[in-house]
This record gives structure tokens, sequence and C-alpha cells, in this order.
């Protein structure tokens, strides 16, 4: 099938699924054709071989042949090995790479013969020789996708087992199945706790192993652990982010279509539903910001703590599968941050934004009202000078018709006023030619009384000298 194909061209998608990964695990003289092909018929995902001695299938056909059979409908298939040298490892896993999809190299196997050999659990102890042996097998097996991957117990100290599968991290380990037990613990419960604390300090997937009869209880270590049998692209919470970002995008660009003015906006924001919101809208604002800030630094967190770990080789071979992977959950993580991030910049701005569209339209609202004003100002104006104008013109013409009236009426005061000067003139000639013949009529009078002014002045001195002549006389 389809699925099928995919998963044979990357085994790794096979922890990208969205459901719970079941997984057969390897058990000594049952793992063989048979039971993998009944085990398949019921819905298993992964399945093991046998652990193989690779020494001996690297040097015996005979043994190849004794110990690894397949088919074509045997897929996905991992092949384990248990060996102690990197290159006989590299060796069996290029003689099984045209026929399986991974190798995994057992260190977790308690079985005395197997650490009398150097084999199994006893790896454990020797990180670097497991990182070496892991590195070689990536960079000797042409196919990018081969996985690569271990199987270990915990160290008494857990700090030794983190920094083990730290170092086979970074040498480009696929993925590390953790088997709760310590070395010496063989029935004892499996500490789900401690695959948790290594499922927390790792980025390359972690299967959880140890006491899973039954789907339920693969359920059941799944939420104990956190480990890698069911695998989310995102969790909830994030989906909610994710969500709620689009959710902006969508709004923002929704308010800014160019054909919906700031005064519709306004007319919108103005229903009762918004108002209701709106009562709400400032308490609502601040608890958005403090769970966008609370995600955004528990996102930077998780950034810092996956960016701790760093892939040393960086070839082709490699690269494919244990640098994506190792930065699998430093991708998430980032991804976590920029949503957070973008999330929380996008609501400041939308809050932005709707208060600019609402001064806006106040704005636009007192501009139109404003030019209403000025257009009714100018309407007024205009008429007021077609009426000044009609005033002007009627004054004109009453000025005219006055001022005819006026010249005419003063042309007859002046008319009148001749004539009265003339008959006035007239008057005073004849008083004058009066006045004439009255003055020649006085002086002639003048004269008369002159004269007799005269003759009575000198009798009056005739008879002044008789009276003297006389007195003289009585007083001889």
């Amino acid at each position: 099938t389809e699925d099928l194909q995919c998963h044979l061209e990357n085994l790794m998608d096979l922890f990208h699924s969205g459901h719970t990964l079941k997984i057969c695990a390897p058990m000594v003289r049952y793992s063989k054709l048979a039971f993998r092909t009944l085990v398949r018929k019921y819905s298993c995902d992964l399945c093991y071989t046998p652990m193989i001695v690779a020494a001996d299938f690297v040097k015996s056909v005979k043994a190849r042949d004794s110990e690894f059979t397949t088919n074509e409908g045997d897929r996905p298939l991992i092949v384990q090995f248990a060996a102690n040298e990197s290159q006989v490892l590299a060796d069996a896993a290029c003689l099984v790479c045209p026929f399986a999809d991974g190798i995994d190299l057992n260190c977790g196997c308690p079985q005395r013969w197997a650490m009398a050999e150097g084999y199994g659990a006893c790896l454990i102890n020797k990180p670097e020789l497991i990182q070496d042996m892991v590195r070689q097998v990536r960079n000797q097996v042409e196919n990018p996708n081969f996985s690569v991957s271990i199987k270990i117990r915990i160290h008494d100290d857990l700090i030794k087992t983190v920094d083990l599968c730290r170092k086979a991290e970074a040498a480009g380990v696929s993925w590390i199945t953790v088997h709760g037990r310590y070395l010496e613990e063989r029935h004892q419960p499996v500490h789900y706790d401690a695959i948790k604390i290594i499922k927390e300090n790792m980025s390359v997937p972690v299967v959880a192993n140890g006491d899973v009869r039954n789907l339920k209880e693969a359920e059941n270590v799944h939420q104990v652990t956190g480990a890698d049998g069911k695998y989310l692209n995102m969790t909830f919470q994030w989906t909610v982010v994710a969500s709620f970002l689009y959710a902006e995008v969508a709004i923002l660009l929704i308010l800014c279509i160019p054909f919906i003015s700031p005064l519709r906006w306004e007319k919108i924001f103005k229903f009762q539903l918004w108002n209701t919101i709106g009562a709400y809208w400032n308490k609502a604002f601040l608890t958005v910001i403090v769970i966008l800030i609370v995600l955004f630094l528990d996102a930077v967190r998780e950034v810092k703590k996956y960016s701790a770990t760093q892939v040393v080789d960086k070839d082709s071979k490699l690269y494919p599968n244990a640098y994506d992977h190792i930065h699998m959950k430093l991708f998430r993580s980032q991804r976590n941050l920029y949503i957070s991030g973008f999330s929380l910049f996008l609501w400041l701005v939308l809050r932005r934004v709707i208060i600019l569209i609402t001064q806006l339209a106040t704005e636009m609202g007192s501009t139109v009202a404003l030019k209403t004003q000025v257009e009714n100002t100018n309407e007024a104006v205009r008429k007021y000078i077609e009426e000044n104008n009609k005033m002007k013109q009627v004054l004109n013409r009453s000025n005219r018709s006055e001022k005819e009236k006026t010249e005419g009426t003063n042309l007859e005061n002046s008319v009148q006023e001749i004539r009265n000067l003339k008959k006035e003139f007239t008057d005073t000639a004849e008083a004058l030619f009066r006045s004439r013949d009255e003055l020649a009529a006085i002086k002639k009078q003048s004269g008369g009384l002159i004269t007799e002014y005269d003759r009575l002045t000198k009798e009056h001195e005739k008879l002044q000298n008789h009276i003297e002549k006389t007195h003289e006389k009585k007083d001889q």
C-alpha cells in the first residue's frame, strides 16, 4: 500500500503517525518470520528480529541463513544485533540493509554469556564505544533513511544514562529504546519515572520497554513516561494558540479590506453584541496577554533546553535521520516560540488597529460634519452674496431714480430760485432807482437846508453883532 511504501522510504515517519506506535520487541526464539507475520495481522506497526551476534552473522553464511529470514511483506523490520566492535556492526548493517529498514544495537541484555562476551547490558558502561558503533554504521551504510537505534538499561546513577543517551544522540542514533530496570534487576517493577526523565532530556524519540503486555498497558506507559509510543504533531494548547494566530491574521486582513471604511467599522462596533463584549474587553485582553507571555516563556525554556544537544557530524549520510531527528524537538520548540511570539505581537497590533480605526472613524466623522458645515456655510455665503448683489442692483436702481428725482427737484428749485432772484433783482433795481430819486431829493433838500443854514447863520451873526452894539451903547 501507499502507507507501507511511505514507511519503507523513511521509517521515522512511524513516530509522526499520530497514534500509539505498536512495536513487537525482540524475543529469543520467538521473533522469527512466522511470528512476525502473525503479529502484523493484528496491526503491529514495527517488528524486531531476535538478537543476532554480529560477528557470527558477518563471518558465516550458514549463520545468516539460519538467523535471518524475511519476505516482501515483512516490513518495516529492524534487525537487532549484539556487537562489541564498530566495524563488525557496520559490516552486519551493510549486509541486512537491502532487506530491512534498520538495525538495533542490543545494550540491554543481562544474560551472563552475553555480558561475558562483551555484549548486551555491559555496553551501557562504555558510552564512547556505543557512540563510535552508531557513527560507523551511519558512515558506512549508503541508505540515508536506514535507521540505527539502541536498546539500553538504566544506571543506578541516572545521570550516566542521560549522558550515554546524549552521546548516542550526537552520533546520529535514530531512536533509543529504554528498558526501565537496572542491570541486576529481572522481574522487579519497571522504573517508568526514569524513562520519563530520559525522555525529557532527549530530542530523538524514546521508546519505553518493560512489562507492556497489552494495548491498554501501552497507553498507560505512554501517559506515565511521555515516551514516543504515541507521537502527536502538536499538543492541544499549541493547536489552540496556532488557531488563535490564524484567527488574528484573518481579523487583521478583514480589518484592512480597503472598501470597508472606518466609519462603517464604527457602525459595526456599535452593535449590541460588541457593546456586550466591550464590557469584558480589557480583562480579556490582559488575560490573553498573560497566557501568551507564559507560553512564550515556556517556549523559550524549551528552546534553551533542546539547544544544549549539538550534532557532531553533519555529513550527508548522517543528516537525513540523525540531524533532523536530533533537532526535531528543537524545531517544535522554536515553532512554538514563533507561534506564541507572533500571537502576542499580533494581539497587541490588533488592539492598536482597532483603536486607530475607532480614532480614524471619529476623525472622519468630525471631518464629514465639518465639511457639511463648511458646505452649508458656503451655500449660505453664496446665497448672501446673491442677495447682496440683488440688493445692490435694487439699491443702484433706487439711487439712480432718487438721483434723477433729486436732480429734477434741484433743477426746478434752481429755476424757481433764479426766477426769485430775477424778481428780487428787479425789485432791488426798482428800489435802487427809488433810492436814487430819494437821494437826489435828499441831496436837493440838503442843499436847500445848507443854504437856509448859511442864511440863518449870517442872520444870527448880524443879530449877535447888533446885540453887542446895543449893549455897548447902554454901557456908555
